[in-house]
């Protein structure tokens, strides 16, 4: 059995076991290696990191840099990883479908698909549109020779339609359209929390952990959630010391930033082989 086939194996009983697990966003492999070193059991990547890493807002990169990410983490750990595949980079059905098949060549064993277009205008997929690229994108995961964990995402809070009825209705249609997992970021409370977990159960449930939701691992466990993450929070941590730093270098010529940094030592052991 190959290393990618018993990568997906791994990754799929992590949705099948008991309890929740989190599964942390590495924006790059230097940063996959690190979670990796302190016993994570998947990872999936950042969009919004990895855009920033390049210069990029987010959404600012292509299938093509975001793949090459992927394959720089894949070969960086041996963890199950997961890709960011934003709206699969297309409005199409058929090219959503591509960019599973894509992803799963570039190593990933899992991968979302989000209903937002990236359209100011008209920010998400219309409800019709918006299955028909989850079914496409699910005939594509189960046409591959190893378990391929679909993640169907439904993004209206996160682009002002805080409406949960909806969210709820989109996430039950992915299901049935084949997502592995669902998934709707942004979600404000507990009790909204709980609304998807019952409404699309038995599949599990991913929470985003980032920004306003303030709930701990064993909260969201006891909720019935399966699969935690942080989205950009991770980088955005570390960008946020990186700037601090700098900026007290600038305006006040000093250097005591120094004495929270982890040591060269600590950081180079890290990329060892």
């Amino acid at each position: 059995m190959d290393a990618q086939t018993l990568r997906a194996q791994a990754f799929k009983a992590l949705h099948e076991r008991a309890g929740a697990f989190v599964i942390p966003n590495p924006w790059d492999a230097g940063s996959a290696k690190m979670l990796a070193s302190l016993g994570f059991e998947a990872l999936a990547t950042t969009s919004a990191g990895y855009a920033f890493s390049n210069a990029r807002p987010d959404g600012g990169l292509s299938l093509d840099d975001t793949l090459a990410n992927v394959r720089a983490i894949v070969a960086a750990t041996d963890l199950p990883v997961a890709v960011d595949l934003e709206n699969g980079f297309a409005d199409d059905p058929a090219e959503c479908a591509q960019s599973i098949l894509r992803a799963a060549e570039a190593g990933a064993v899992g991968g979302s698909i989000e209903d937002a277009t990236g359209r100011e205008d008209a920010p998400i997929y219309c409800f019709e549109h918006a299955v028909a690229r989850v079914e496409a994108a699910g005939k594509a995961a189960r046409s591959l020779p190893f378990p391929f964990m679909l993640t169907a995402r439904a993004e209206n809070f996160l682009h002002g339609n805080p409406d949960l009825d909806d969210t709820i209705r989109r996430l039950q249609a992915f299901a049935e359209a084949g997502a592995d997992v669902l998934y709707a970021p942004g979600l404000r409370s507990a009790e909204d929390v709980l609304a998807v977990v019952r409404a699309v159960a038995p599949k599990p449930v991913n929470v985003l952990m980032s920004g306003g939701l303030k709930l701990t691992v064993e909260q969201l466990s006891e909720m019935g959630v399966k699969r935690i993450s942080v989205g950009s929070a991770l980088a955005l941590a570390a960008y946020g010391e990186f700037f601090r730093a700098a900026q007290e270098i600038k305006t006040s010529g000093t250097f005591s930033f120094t004495s929270r940094s982890m040591p060269y030592a600590t950081a180079n052991q890290f990329f060892k082989d």
